[in-house]
């Protein structure tokens, strides 16, 4: 464990820094709190020259500008301001974004990744900086790409300013979320003035007992005038991760029906591979920001926005994987087959076995995984007597991929062949029992397998272009509004396997001893009781490196499965829009509004490689959709109190990336194939919302809304018949459309301070939501049908945050869950997987010493919780996860 001693010595160097650089330009003046006020769109800030860019104790204002801007703009949102991303234990926008109702993230190992909206996946969402589309970075780091998912920790918290999360769309907006459109507004000049910050921090993780460094500086310059501004920020983020984790792959059906593998009734399900295993990262970020401001005068306005990161990743992994369904190989010739006579069941669970011939392999996994981001838009706003007139164009790159084919996840490998008893009794929150009269840590036990390096290359470009215009009438039409959009993405990803098998049987020591060590870790998931292996050998990567990445080897050419893995797919979609605001009055009530509708023409091409038999054959697949997106938002301003707002709109997501790529292999044989499905066309979706809003103090709001979703379009998997160039009609083992759900659901939230109570507790403050989700649905996986189930669909989540926030100090405590929700839909013969329900309890406690330093301290996932999955029933066990405390302490400097 790191000595108190050293904690202290990191924070105390971290204050002197920060203290030095804040009394050599302190400012007598203490910092006013930005305002943020929404107008028509929700994105205009009412910053003024001179206010901070990040405040600090001003979290209570903060809560009230989210609260100005809910409730006066033209259509349902949510926010969160820069003070709020700053003073919570967020390591990226993802965390931050959990705190907004009907929110909800994954956190892979620790770290808040993709957003889901309304019990809607990553891929449904729309994400958008500062009102513009952006590339998308992809998973490298193993398995297949992700497609539409945006990477949220390419995104610097402290760079951003406020984050909007649109639930009820106009017809002005890009379209792409069935979800939510998540637009991401950086910070500019001329909102903050003539100010310097300096962030100095270190994240220590309980895991890895180590402290890494984290660093921003932000500074902004304005003319006297306040006509010109030139703001540029960056940043060095680093952090440590370990989790551990056991692994299991899932549950089939009937793996030994067979008499040769056991002779078992059928429906009876098993443990397939599962995989205890330590997985590390050393993540370190390098980010900036460049923002210049022109506004001559009050009608024209001219900005340019530049944000560039780069992520690197550096995955290790030490596991033992174990294959009770191990099939026929040269590696294992007999395969594995079941004991009858130790067969435990619960109804169709076999709940404790002993299984002859499982493949055991120690395994060691590495890769350097590089996201890279670029991202530049500039945008021209003129604003004449009544009219509207803007310009906006964005170009932005995202590249995933490995600097080097050596570190492009090499994965390491040694095996031996022995039984496996299995007891699977205690349910899916403790360690199975898996055990083995073969010691896993000898290494004259292992014998060589396979070896693999599968490198992967994304890239994506994105090129954005729109202009907009308006006019401001009287009467009941108050505004009419009209635009134009072209948008053209490319995404090219490429994946290559070198193979290596060594003749079955050679033993490991035919490498020598630095081929191999013990598992560099005792105390792998020491708080979870069971008996699976905890103990082992794992492969020494180098040493494999030398031993079989040979020049030969490196300069292969492509194999027929490394040119079905890559893939093109391009979209060029030109859309148009009108738009008209209006405002009336109902008797005593001023009721407002807009509506319009939008028009979207896409055209696709997914090329990629079909393969039939040894032959290899490049082909493309055109597509056109064309949609009219309707939409209407009303809002009725009941009392000076109270609003009410009613909303429908026509929404659209395009189908994966992935999911269209023409990665398929034919048949030889038959008039078969399997693979992407490039004639896929958008899922679609009809939504309402209704919502009530009480704004019934300064800072205090209570609202609740409903809202239905009917998706129709669905992508299901399912058989579908395609023309292959050379071979004619053929049936493709696929996804398609075809399959119908309905989302309905309640969201509910409060917020207040209470300023009422007398002093000092009028500090005091609580902010709360709570969502309920539910679906109907009815759709198949193979042949195993899926009722009313989404992937990523929570029933029920909720936060809820006490702070206290007065004078120089600021502390809060909060607390997010989501229940449980569909990780994986399985197949005709495996069971369907459930992520279970998580929560985390993370606080802040910050002192401003001086006007100019702020001393915090953080804390994320303070009650050590773990993250856990199952199969189908909870009696099956599927992962544990625990990734541990990460505790963030350190400076910020004004000047």
């Amino acid at each position: 464990m790191l000595s108190y001693v050293g904690l202290l010595r990191a924070s105390a160097a971290l204050v002197t820094i920060a203290a030095l650089a804040g009394t050599a330009r302190a400012q007598t003046v203490a910092p006013t709190a930005p305002a943020a006020q929404a107008s028509d769109s929700a994105a205009a800030a009412s910053d003024q020259p001179g206010e901070d860019i990040v405040v600090n104790g001003t979290y209570a204002r903060s809560i009230d500008a989210a609260v100005e801007t809910k409730r006066r703009a033209a259509y349902g949102v949510d926010s969160i301001s820069s003070t709020d991303i700053g003073k919570f234990p967020t390591q990226n926008v993802a965390e931050a974004l959990q705190l907004i109702p009907g929110v909800a993230i994954t956190r892979p190992r620790g770290e808040g990744l993709y957003v889901s909206v309304r019990g809607l996946g990553p891929q449904f969402q729309n994400t958008l900086m500062n009102g513009r589309t952006v590339a998308l970075n992809d998973l490298i780091e193993n398995g297949g790409a992700n497609g539409r998912q945006f990477r949220f920790e390419m995104l610097p918290a402290e760079f951003t300013a406020r984050i909007d999360v649109v639930k009820t769309p106009t017809a002005d907006m890009s379209e792409g979320a069935l979800g939510g459109n998540i637009d991401v507004t950086t910070f500019r000049p001329l909102e903050v003035g003539n100010k310097t910050t300096l962030n100095l921090r270190g994240t220590y993780t309980t895991q890895t007992d180590k402290v890494r460094p984290n660093a921003t500086l932000l500074t902004s310059a304005t003319t006297d005038d306040g006509t010109f501004g030139l703001l540029a920020g960056a940043q060095y983020w680093a952090k440590s991760v370990r989790n551990d984790r056991f692994l299991g792959f899932g549950w089939i059906a009937d793996r030994y029906a067979t008499a040769a593998t056991g002779g078992l009734p059928k429906g009876l399900y098993s443990p397939t591979r599962t995989r205890p295993t330590v997985e590390t990262e050393d993540r370190e970020r390098v980010s900036g920001m460049i923002s210049a401001q022109w506004r001559p005068t009050a009608e024209l306005e001219t900005v340019l926005d530049v944000v560039a990161t780069r992520l690197d990743v550096a995955y290790d992994e030490f596991g033992l994987d174990i294959y009770p369904d191990d099939g026929r190989s040269t590696y294992n010739p007999a395969g594995s087959s079941i004991v009858p006579g130790s067969v435990v069941t619960d109804g169709d669970t076999i709940t404790k076995a002993t299984i002859n011939n499982v493949r055991f392999m120690a395994s060691r996994e590495y890769s350097l995984n590089r996201h890279d981001l670029v991202t530049v838009g500039l945008k021209q706003r003129w604003n004449p007597d009544r009219w509207h007139l803007s310009a906006d164009v964005n170009w932005s790159a995202a590249h995933s991929y490995h600097p080097d084919y050596r570190e492009g996840t090499v994965r390491s490998r040694a095996i031996f062949i022995a039984p496996l008893s299995y007891d699977a009794t205690g349910g899916y929150k403790v360690l199975p029992g898996l055990t083995t009269p073969v010691d896993a840590t000898d290494p004259a036990n292992y014998s060589l397998y396979t070896f693999n390096i599968a490198p992967k290359d994304s890239k994506d470009w994105d090129l954005y272009a729109r202009a907009d215009v308006a006019r401001d009438l009287d009467g009941f039409v108050s505004k009419l509004a009209a635009g134009g959009e072209y948008h053209r993405r490319r995404r090219d990803y490429f994946r290559r396997d070198f193979l290596v098998n060594p003749p079955a049987g050679t033993p490991l020591s035919v490498l020598g001893s630095g081929a191999y060590e013990q598992l560099p870790f005792d105390d792998f998931l020491k708080g979870v009781p069971g008996n699976a292996p905890r103990s082992f050998l794992v492969p020494v990567t180098s040493a494999y490196l030398d031993a079989f990445f040979t020049p030969s080897v490196e300069n292969a050419p492509l194999s027929l499965a490394d040119q079905r893995s890559s893939f093109t797919v391009t979209e060029r979609i030109a859309g148009g829009y009108v738009r008209a605001d209006y405002q009336f009055p109902l008797g005593a009530v001023a009721v407002s509004g807009n509506a319009g509708v939008r028009y979207v023409h896409t055209d696709q091409v997914a090329s990629g490689t079909l393969t039939a038999g040894s032959v290899a054959t490049p082909a493309s697949f055109p597509k056109t959709f064309n949609n009219w997106l309707p939409s209407f938002n009303l809002r009725a301003d009941l009392t000076t109190k109270l609003v009410g707002r009613l909303a429908a709109s026509r929404v659209l997501t395009r189908p994966n990336v992935t999911d269209v790529a023409p990665r398929i292999t034919v048949s030889t044989d038959a008039p078969t194939a399997s693979g992407g499905n490039p004639q896929l066309v958008p899922f679609l979706a009809t939504q309402f919302d209704g919502s009530l809003e009480w704004y019934f103090a300064p800072s205090g709001l209570l609202s609740g809304a409903v809202f239905y979703k009917a998706l129709d379009n669905y992508i299901t998997q399912n058989n579908v018949d395609i023309t292959i160039p050379g071979r004619g009609v053929v049936r493709l083992s696929t996804q398609i459309n075809g399959g119908d759900a309905k989302v309905y659901g309640a969201e509910f939230a409060y917020s207040q301070v209470f300023s009422f109570l007398p002093k000092p507790l009028d500090g005091l403050g609580v902010q709360a939501s709570y969502t309920h989700t539910s679906v109907q649905a009815d759709y198949k996986a193979g042949d195993r049908e899926i009722r009313d189930q989404l992937i990523g669909l929570s029933k029920n989540s909720f936060n809820l945050v006490g702070f206290y926030d007065m004078g120089p100090v600021s502390t809060r405590l909060s607390y997010v869950w989501r229940d449980r929700y569909l990780n994986g839909t399985g197949s005709t013969v495996q069971a369907p997987s459930y992520v279970a329900p998580f929560g985390s309890l993370d606080g802040n406690f910050s002192i401003r010493v001086t006007p100019q330093l702020t001393l915090s301290l953080e804390g994320i996932n303070l009650a050590g919780a773990r993250q856990n999955t199952y199969n189908d029933k909870e009696l099956r066990f599927g992962e544990v996860n625990y990734y541990g405390r990460t505790i963030l302490f350190g400076a910020r400097a004004e000047f």
